[in-house]
């Protein structure tokens, strides 16, 4: 009975001591996996940082951070020193390196908004939510594709058809406007130092953006802004280099699941 005992009790013991060494291992197999991967520590943004923020107000939004050096951008920071005096030049989010070309005198952040308009092009502004935008981010010098969504009448002999086409390819964004970002107020840690704040917003309120098309886009553009009660706009980002595949064309609710 004794010998039944102490089996019992050295089982639970063993299996005790293998539910942590399991733990342990699993908690320890990140950091081993970025060990193997030449680890390099960067400044890493932890919460949403508006441009034209001073880089005296960034260490309470950044964070350094080890990551596999393959995936370390060349001019990712390793700290803040030597920038003082410099600003944000774009909105930083969450997850981000922080890199030195992102960082700017402050007059140099209110010109980096002008952007020269090509000869022969002239500029039409219209305004759209952050989610039509890529989720806020589109900036002054950015390409994108124009998308006109039409309720009713975007084909002949099919009027009663919703239709979407990328309609104007790659057009050159020289301003985007929107309201004001008000930065995260850094709460007092147990410690007393200042912990970022956690940012959990969403983009919200309206944005203008202004693209530099010729006369044929604007006046497309301008109908889709116009008439809202059939037609409606939306973006991406298109860089010079994105893929056209010449397809698809019209974009009807047969298309969509082909």
């Amino acid at each position: 009975m004794k010998s039944r005992l102490l089996a019992g009790l050295a089982a639970v013991v063993l299996a005790i001591v293998g539910a942590v060494l399991v733990v342990s291992y699993a908690q320890g197999a990140d950091t081993r996996a970025v060990q193997n991967l030449n680890p390099v520590s960067v400044m890493v943004v932890q919460t949403a940082i508006p441009a034209g923020t001073p880089v005296a107000q960034l260490t309470a939004f950044v964070t350094a951070q080890e990551l596999p050096g393959k995936a370390v951008s060349k001019t990712a920071l390793k700290n803040l020193d030597g920038l003082a005096g410099k600003v944000t030049a774009v909105d930083l989010l969450p997850g981000e390196q922080l890199v030195a070309e992102r960082l700017v005198e402050p007059e140099e952040l209110k010109t980096s908004g002008s952007v020269e308009v090509p000869k022969g092009l002239q500029e039409v502004s219209f305004q759209l939510e952050p989610q039509r935008v890529v989720g806020g981010r589109i900036t002054a010098g950015d390409h994108v594709g124009i998308f006109i969504n039409l309720k009713e009448g975007g084909i002949e002999g099919k009027p009663d058809q919703q239709t979407t086409q990328l309609t104007v390819h790659k057009a050159l964004v020289t301003a985007v406007q929107r309201a004001p970002v008000t930065t995260p107020t850094p709460q007092p840690s147990a410690s007393g130092s200042a912990a970022p704040a956690e940012d959990t917003s969403l983009p919200v309120g309206s944005m203008i953006v202004t693209v530099a098309v010729n006369d044929v886009a604007a006046t497309k553009i301008v109908y889709a802004s116009n008439f809202t009660d059939v037609a409606s706009i939306w973006l991406s980002r298109e860089p010079l280099d994105a893929k056209d595949s010449g397809r698809p064309g019209i974009i009807t609710r047969p298309e969509v699941y082909k």
